[in-house]
C-alpha cells in the first residue's frame, strides 16, 4: 500500500511537472512572433518565468495568467539580437559604460568579444564581468594574436616548439574557461606573421572543445595573397583541423577585388557541400573601419612594434620602400579622398579626409601619412571602399548573419541591426524581414554554439526584443556616428526588463556567456 501511495505521489509530480505554466511573471500579448524562419502574426502571446521562456501561443485559451501584462499588438516580437563581431571590450570593462548602450538601444542582448585575434585571458576577463555585471551578455574568442604575442612578442618569424606549446596551452585553457572558439586577425601583426600550419596547430585545440575558428581573412582586397586565396586559406584550415569556419566581416575591399562576391560566395557554397561548416558575419555598411597604420603601412614595416616603424622610417632606403608601399595601399584603398581620419590625438585632423589633410600640408598624401605617424598619432580610419552590389549579394547567402564589428568612431557600432533591417529588408527589399531577423538572432546562437538561446521557444532563455516596425531604424551617420537608434520599445536579457517603452532602465542583467564541453565536442 506504501508503494502505492508513492507511485501515485510520483505520478502526480511528474503531471505538474509537464503542466505549463499557469501563471507567468510577464506576458506579452498580441505580438507579431518570430518563430524559427517563419513571422507568425496570428496573435501570440509569450511568458517569461524568471530568466526563462515559459509560453509561448494563446493565453486566454491557455488559462495563463501574469503579474504584468505587455501589450505588442504591431509590434514585432523576436529574440534578442546577437553580435557575433564587436569592438565593445573597451565599454565592458568601464564602469560609466558596462551597460553597453549602443548595441542594447539596436535589441542586441548578447555581444562576443575577442575576434580579430585580439584578447585579453579569456578566464580572468569572464570572472570579471561575473562579478562586476554588464548591460548585454557577452562571450568571448580567444585571439590567436594576443596569445602569440604573449609567447613570442611582436616578431616576424615563425615559433619555436616552445612558443609553440605555449600558445597551444593558452588556447586550451582558454577553451576550458568557456571561449567560443578561436579568432584570428591574419591582416593584422602580429597574425600576419603567422603561417597556415601555426593556426592549424591551434585551431586544433579549440576543435577539440567543439569551438569554431573565427577569422579576419589574410586578405580582403589585394594587399598580399588576393581575396580568393585569404578565403581557400580559411577553408583549408577548416579542413585541417578540422573545425567550423566563420569568416568575420566578409566584403570585397577596394577596386582591385570589387565584383568578387559571386567567386567567394561559389567558393563557400562548394565547401559546404562538401560538408565543411562555413559561416560568415557582415556589416550593412560600403565603408570600412581600421587604424590607420593597419590600413596604409605594409606589415613587414610593423615587426617588432611602433618604435621599431619609426626607426625604419629613419633610415632612406627603408623610408621609401615604406613610402611606396603606403601609396600603393592608398590607392587599393580608393584613393586619399575615400579614407577619413577618426580618434587622432590632433583633434583637428578627425573626420577630415586624408586628401585634405596632405593638401594643407602640401604633402603627397604617403608623406603626409608618414608625418602623422612620426608625430606619434596612430588614428583609426574610415575607408569608403566597397559596392553595393557585393555588400548585397553577401547578405542575400543564407549562411551570413548581421555582425557590426562595431567599434569607436563608425556608426557600424550604433547602427548595425536597424540598418539591415530598415534600409536592406524593409526598404531596398534586398532580403525578408524574416531573413534579416533570423539572421541576426537565432541562425548566429546555433553559429556560435550558445545554448538555449537566439529562439522564442519554450525553455530558451528570455532574451526578447519587441521593436516598432514602422519607427525602427539606425540615426548614426559617418558625421555624427554616435546617435542611438530608435523603435526598441522593450527589450529583456535573462527576464529582466532592460528597456521599457523605449527608455533604458538602468539595469546590468546582462551574464558572461561560457562555452562548456558538455555543449561540444571536447574529446576525452
Amino acid at each position: 500500500m506504501k508503494s502505492f501511495f508513492v507511485t501515485l505521489w510520483l505520478g502526480v509530480v511528474l503531471l505538474l511537472a509537464c503542466r505549463p505554466h499557469t501563471s507567468v511573471d510577464i506576458l506579452i500579448e498580441n505580438g507579431t512572433v518570430l518563430l524559427g524562419q517563419r513571422l507568425d502574426s496570428s496573435g501570440l502571446d509569450v511568458g517569461i518565468s524568471g530568466d526563462r521562456i515559459t509560453f509561448v501561443g494563446e493565453a486566454s485559451k491557455a488559462g495563463i495568467t501574469a503579474k504584468q501584462t505587455i501589450q505588442a499588438e504591431g509590434l514585432v516580437v523576436c529574440p534578442g539580437f546577437i553580435d557575433p563581431h564587436t569592438h565593445a571590450l573597451p565599454d565592458l570593462t568601464d564602469s560609466a559604460n558596462r551597460a553597453n548602450l549602443p548595441f542594447m538601444m539596436q535589441g542586441v542582448t548578447t555581444v562576443v568579444v575577442g575576434n580579430d585575434g585580439r584578447s585579453p585571458e579569456v578566464g580572468p576577463m569572464l570572472a570579471y564581468w561575473d562579478s562586476a555585471g554588464t548591460g548585454t551578455n557577452v562571450a568571448m574568442f580567444v585571439g590567436h594574436g594576443s596569445v602569440r604575442a604573449r609567447a613570442m612578442g611582436l616578431e616576424n618569424r615563425p615559433p619555436d616548439s616552445t612558443e609553440l606549446l605555449r600558445m597551444q596551452q593558452e588556447v586550451a585553457a582558454a577553451m576550458e574557461a568557456g571561449a567560443l572558439g578561436l579568432s584570428t586577425g591574419l591582416f593584422y601583426a602580429p597574425g600576419s606573421y603567422a603561417s597556415t600550419a601555426e593556426v592549424v596547430a591551434l585551431a586544433k585545440i579549440a576543435a577539440s572543445y567543439g569551438g569554431i575558428y573565427d577569422t579576419h581573412l589574410r586578405d580582403e582586397s589585394s594587399y598580399t595573397v588576393g581575396l580568393m586565396a585569404a578565403v581557400e586559406e580559411a577553408l583549408q584550415i577548416g579542413r585541417e583541423a578540422p573545425i567550423p569556419v566563420h569568416i568575420s566581416h566578409i566584403k570585397a575591399l577596394g577596386a582591385d577585388v570589387w565584383g568578387k562576391c559571386p567567386e567567394v560566395v561559389q567558393m563557400v557554397e562548394a565547401a559546404r557541400a562538401e560538408g565543411l561548416e562555413v559561416t560568415a558575419n557582415q556589416y550593412p555598411y560600403t565603408a570600412s573601419k581600421t587604424s590607420l597604420i593597419a590600413a596604409l603601412v605594409p606589415r613587414w614595416a610593423e615587426a617588432g612594434g611602433r618604435d621599431s616603424l619609426r626607426a625604419r622610417l629613419r633610415q632612406p632606403a627603408l623610408r621609401q620602400r615604406i613610402l611606396a608601399g603606403i601609396a600603393e595601399n592608398i590607392r587599393r584603398r580608393g584613393g586619399p579622398q575615400s579614407l577619413v581620419i577618426t580618434q587622432a590625438l590632433d583633434s583637428s585632423l578627425n573626420f577630415r579626409s586624408l586628401a585634405h589633410i596632405a593638401a594643407a600640408r602640401q604633402l603627397p598624401p604617403a608623406q603626409a601619412v608618414v608625418t602623422l605617424i612620426e608625430a606619434g598619432e596612430a588614428p583609426g580610419v574610415i575607408s569608403h571602399n566597397m559596392q553595393e552590389q557585393d555588400l548585397s549579394c553577401f547578405m542575400q547567402q543564407a549562411w551570413v548573419v548581421t555582425g557590426s564589428d562595431g567599434g569607436a568612431s563608425h556608426p557600424r557600432k550604433y547602427g548595425s541591426f536597424p540598418r539591415k533591417i530598415r534600409h536592406y529588408a524593409l526598404e531596398k527589399g534586398v532580403i525578408s524581414l524574416e531573413q534579416a531577423l533570423y539572421s541576426s538572432s537565432t541562425l548566429t546562437a546555433s553559429i556560435l554554439g550558445l545554448h538555449e538561446r537566439g529562439k522564442i521557444e519554450t525553455g530558451f532563455f528570455a532574451d526578447i526584443c519587441i521593436f516598432d516596425p514602422h519607427n525602427f531604424r539606425d540615426l548614426a551617420t559617418f558625421e555624427q556616428p554616435t546617435q542611438y537608434a530608435q523603435g526598441v520599445v522593450y527589450l529583456f536579457i535573462n527576464g529582466r526588463p532592460a528597456i521599457s517603452q523605449a527608455t533604458y532602465q538602468g539595469t546590468l542583467p546582462g551574464r558572461a556567456l561560457r562555452k562548456t564541453p558538455a555543449h561540444g565536442k571536447k574529446t576525452p
